[in-house]
């Protein structure tokens, strides 16, 4: 994550005193990630991860925070807040709001296999389930306008053919946004990088910066777009057959599509690459200053869109 907002060793001493976790013995910034600025903190009671929430308002910070708790009480391996001496999740830091998290076990997988994959759509769909019965609902700050806001701001950047290739998703998407699919709190950036193995097991979902109220199958198509996509050689951007089947199929058994879905999700994995070709668009040629940089790469979503936009893809039977 690049750092936004740089915090000393003092302050966060003075910050920490409000929660019961003894004396830090290790402070450092994680260098992942773009959204808002991370530390790894290790103290006598455990490991967390501190994040200062650089876009988010402080009045939506308690959807993320009761979500962690809520799936971590559901029995998925969500970062559980730490709640502070008075109870509560949050507080202000540096001008920003920030809280604590447990620090989960496991590492990322670059290449995900199959097995993976499946791990990974089974553990979406708990997620889904559980959020059943999770009341907040908060729109996704990604949605339809933001998408119009991006496309304008990064138009000055790009050919003219790409320019034509977003305005027509938009124009596409627009019937897209009009459906009734069923939606809960999705997670809404499920990519390899959010998702920690122990030995092929599943331990930890991290990175809730994204979470929002939407479709869920929307949901499964961004992490199909990111674990089950063909990542070089000459068919770059398309879909990999036996990864898309795994991790559909492990979703699938656990909470069953209905039609509406099934109809949908050929929009659903364009409406998903769309959003997150922009997203890198705008890093790239917007970027916020912070002590550490990282923007991903915009073109592999580019050759992704184009794909999912001349092979119409159907969910495996």
């Amino acid at each position: 994550m690049s750092v936004y907002t740089t915090v000393s060793a003092d302050q966060l001493g003075a910050w920490l005193t409000r929660y019961s976790i003894g004396s830090v013995h290790n402070f450092e910034p994680i260098a992942a990630g773009i959204e808002n600025t991370n530390y790894f903190v290790a103290a006598d009671k455990g490991r967390y991860v501190l994040t200062l929430y650089e876009r988010l308002p402080a009045e939506e910070l308690p959807f993320y925070l009761n979500l962690m708790a809520h799936l971590a009480r559901a029995g998925i391996c969500a970062p559980a807040p730490e709640p502070d001496r008075t109870g509560a999740l949050w507080s202000f830091l540096n001008g920003k709001p920030a809280g604590l998290v447990a620090r989960l076990h496991g590492a990322a997988i670059e290449r995900p296999d199959p097995d993976h994959c499946a791990a990974a759509g089974e553990l979406l769909a708990r997620m889904h389930v559980a959020v059943t019965t999770y009341r907040s609902r908060l729109t996704n700050r990604r949605g339809p306008g933001w998408r119009r806001q991006a496309a304008r701001a990064v138009r000055p950047f790009l050919s003219p053919e790409q320019n034509a290739l977003i305005a027509s998703e938009i124009k596409f998407q627009a019937g897209l946004d009009r459906l009734k699919l069923r939606s809960g709190a999705i997670h809404g950036d499920l990519f390899c990088d959010n998702v920690l193995f122990v030995d092929g097991r599943v331990c930890g979902v991290i990175d809730f910066g994204f979470a929002a109220t939407d479709a869920f199958a929307y949901d499964l198509a961004i992490a199909v777009n990111d674990w089950c996509t063909i990542a070089d050689g000459e068919h770059v951007g398309a879909l990999d057959p036996p990864r898309v089947e795994a991790m559909t199929n492990a979703y699938g058994r656990a909470r069953p599509f209905d039609e509406e879905e099934r109809t949908a999700w050929p929009s659903l994995l364009r409406a998903a690459a769309l959003r997150f070709w922009l997203s890198r668009l705008y890093d790239l040629h917007l970027p916020r200053a912070g002590e550490i940089t990282h923007a991903h790469d915009p073109a592999p979503f580019e050759c992704i869109l184009r794909d999912r936009v001349a092979q119409t893809q159907r969910l495996p039977d």
